[in-house]
C-alpha cells in the first residue's frame, strides 16, 4: 500500500478559471482521459458569468512526464479561451498549509 507521501506524488490539482461557455468539462475532462489521467474529484461552480473548477486527479496511470502534461493542458487553455493550472498536490499543500 503506497504511503501518503507517494500518494501525493500520484496525485494533482487542477483549476480552471474563465468566461463560462459550453464545452469546458467536456474539453478537459477528453484532454485528460487521452493521457490516462485519472478524475478522483471534481467541484465546478459558475459565479456570475465566471465559470470555476477543481479536480483532483491521480497521475499513476499517465505515461508522459508531468511537463508534457501542464504543455498540453496550456495548449487546451490557450484554444479554449481560460486558465488552467495544474500543481501537484505536495506542492499544493505547501503552498496553501496555514
Amino acid at each position: 500500500m503506497p504511503t501518503a507521501d507517494e500518494t501525493d506524488k500520484n496525485r494533482a490539482i487542477i483549476t480552471v478559471l474563465g468566461h463560462d461557455r459550453p464545452g469546458i468539462v467536456a474539453a478537459v475532462s477528453t484532454e485528460l482521459s487521452e493521457r490516462s489521467v485519472n478524475i478522483l474529484d471534481i467541484s465546478q461552480t459558475i459565479l456570475q458569468g465566471t465559470f470555476t473548477m477543481t479536480m483532483l486527479v491521480d497521475l499513476a496511470e499517465v505515461e508522459t512526464d508531468f511537463s508534457e502534461l501542464k504543455g498540453a493542458l496550456d495548449a487546451l487553455s490557450e484554444r479554449l479561451g481560460v486558465q488552467i493550472r495544474i500543481q501537484r498536490e505536495e506542492v499544493f499543500h505547501y503552498m496553501y498549509r496555514l
